[in-house]
């Protein structure tokens, strides 16, 4: 059975649901509806994995504080095994959910666990090393061990520092189109550099993927009814993962990572926790991934 260690944020958000995203100026708004629920891309991974069948060791910074708990308890789930960093207080956020899953994070505690020792990689097939600051020893512990490294990047614009570090350590890389002036030239720049595979992920628009043979359109998989999008680019990651994991061709996998985001934006949970596999390659077949 693979193991995966993932590495990074879980918090405690409020999520407000709103035709729009606010202009800026004053005014009042009435949200759609709101609830409290786990965050944190590190956690959105973590929960789709294991229902997918892969055990996870999460190591993420939690307080001793009431979020913290109920972090903790929101993961306490068959095949996750979780690693506390500790630190004063757990991460917290308020998303404003826009109906076309457009989105705006608001910080409200972002805590530091300082210099936290080194995981270990013994047993572990994939390191996943999020976008945080305990995540950069890592980058280079994991090679140094030999374990393929996998970061999400979310919306880098290519240009920003703190996702560099990342993008250069990735053996596999995900990315949102949000910021990118070009797509391709950003995905070509990343397997020029020794990337085995880099995807660019679009919304209800697919995903554009690289690897060393060649440019793959992933059109998205059919939803009927669109929830929250909160947790989706986790959710993809976390079925391209399972796919490769399973000796899936890259197409395959790439139909297994359409349809596990898919969904997630089917329900208001993070990520897709109660996927399957048998459930996620049915709406698999339905997406058509070609190479161009």
């Amino acid at each position: 059975m693979p193991r995966v260690l993932v590495n990074g944020p879980a918090s405690w958000n409020t999520l407000i649901r709103l035709p729009t995203l606010p202009e800026p100026r004053t005014q009042t708004l009435f949200a759609g509806g709101h609830h409290d629920g786990l965050g944190g891309t590190s956690a959105g991974k973590a929960l789709t994995l294991a229902a997918l069948g892969i055990d996870v060791t999460l190591r993420t910074a939690l307080g001793n504080d009431r979020e913290g708990t109920l972090v903790r308890s929101a993961l306490d789930r068959p095949r996750i095994t979780l690693q506390v960093l500790p630190v004063d207080r757990t991460e917290r956020h308020v998303n404003l959910m826009a109906d076309d899953g457009s989105r705006v994070s608001i910080y409200l505690e972002l805590p530091d666990p300082g210099a936290a020792p080194l995981a270990t990689f013994d047993g572990v097939d994939v390191a996943v090393l999020d976008l945080a600051d305990h995540s950069r020893p890592l980058l280079v512990a994991a090679r140094a061990a030999g374990v393929p490294v996998w970061c999400d990047v979310h919306d880098d614009d290519g240009v920003g520092d703190y996702p560099r570090d990342f993008v250069a350590a990735a053996d596999v890389l995900l990315v949102s189109a949000a910021r990118l002036a070009d797509v391709r030239a950003y995905l070509s720049d990343a397997v020029s550099r020794g990337c085995r595979l880099a995807v660019c992920t679009d919304g209800a628009a697919g995903a554009l993927a690289l690897d060393a043979d060649g440019w793959i359109e992933v059109p998205p998989a059919p939803v009927a009814d669109v929830v929250d999008t909160n947790g989706a680019g986790d959710a993809f990651f976390a079925g391209l993962l399972s796919g490769v994991l399973d000796g899936l061709r890259v197409e395959d996998a790439l139909a297994r990572a359409s349809a596990t985001g898919a969904l997630a934006v089917s329900t208001r949970a993070l990520g897709a926790p109660d996927a399957t596999i048998p459930t996620v390659d049915r709406l698999a077949g339905a997406v058509a991934v070609r190479r161009v």
